[in-house]
């Protein structure tokens, strides 16, 4: 064996770190997205850019979309939300990602340019390792400036096949789940919590600006077209007036805000605290809190 390999699995061995092709079993966990029904992607959602990359498949019920040299691609909701349960079922692009960036969020900053709120579930594409890792985010109460990111590595090949990312909003919290374990919770606090309405937004395109590394290794379109592929869509919330307009046989899962404060989704249960430390112990390799080179003061939250 040489020595740049033996050197490389005496690492891997010791940091038992998922970039190293290690995968774990995640604790069990309840399947919260069983209780949403699926949504209509052609209904629920309209094109932003990329048209041409875009394919709508299974009578609207998948979607692909498609990164090349020409354009990413882009949906919207046609409604906007205040607080909800929002999910997807994503498979992601395989081999040299570097510089491609997944991504399904809420945002309002088409409203609210210089104050909006934001809640980020970022895939980012990675380095030479073909690793992809999910960074979190969020901006509320006219704090755009500085993210508060949170990055943890995956547990599984996200490429191989489809897996659960889902964000739960409500008065109480905002919680972040992959496959239904959570990863990351904001509890409401008059500091910093998002609290206007918000659009759904499922995109893919060019980060390689910041996305891996800082910039370091940007997209490599020899290794294009990078296709993410959506099935599985769950929205169900509130509805902010103004309503778009979508058939009345369409199942938009709109409700009113008690769907989103049930004991399942205001409060995380022992089972799911324990399932989020053990994300966080094993699979977080970075966190806004922890940076005192970004927040000379940590934000109230960290504390």
């Amino acid at each position: 064996m040489e020595l740049p390999l033996l050197s490389f699995f005496i690492l891997c061995m010791f940091f038992a770190a998922p970039s190293c092709g290690t995968y774990y079993t995640p604790p069990s966990v309840p399947r919260l997205t069983d209780l949403v029904p699926n949504v209509s992607i052609d209904q629920c959602f309209a094109k932003i850019f990329g048209a041409a990359n875009i394919q709508l498949m299974s009578n609207g019920s998948s979607l692909n979309l498609t990164l090349n040299k020409h354009s990413g691609a882009g949906l919207v909701s046609r409604s906007k939300y205040h607080y909800g349960f929002f999910s997807a079922s994503i498979k992601l692009p395989s081999g040299f990602t570097s510089g491609v960036v997944v991504a399904f969020y809420l945002s309002n900053a088409d409203v609210y340019t210089h104050s909006h709120d934001e809640i980020d579930i970022e895939l980012l594409g990675h380095d030479k390792r073909k690793d992809w890792v999910i960074q979190t985010n969020m901006y509320a109460n006219g704090s755009v400036k500085t993210g508060r990111e949170e990055k943890f590595y995956l547990w599984f090949d996200p490429s191989v096949k489809y897996h659960d990312y889902t964000i739960i909003w409500n008065k109480y919290h905002t919680v972040f789940l992959v496959d239904n374990v959570p990863i990351r919770e904001l509890r409401n606090s008059e500091a910093f919590y998002p609290s206007k309405p918000m659009s759904v937004f499922v995109t893919i395109w060019d980060g390689s600006e910041w996305a891996t590394h800082g910039g370091k290794y940007p997209v490599d379109y020899k290794y294009a077209p990078y296709v993410a592929s959506f099935e599985e869509m769950e929205i169900n919330g509130s509805v902010s007036p103004p309503i778009a307009t979508v058939p009345s046989s369409s199942k938009t899962n709109v409700s009113s805000p008690d769907t989103v404060e049930g004991p399942e989704f205001i409060k995380l249960s022992q089972e799911q605290i324990d399932a989020m430390d053990w994300a966080r112990r094993k699979l977080m390799f970075y966190s806004y809190c922890e940076d005192t080179s970004r927040y000379k003061v940590l934000p109230p939250e960290c504390k």
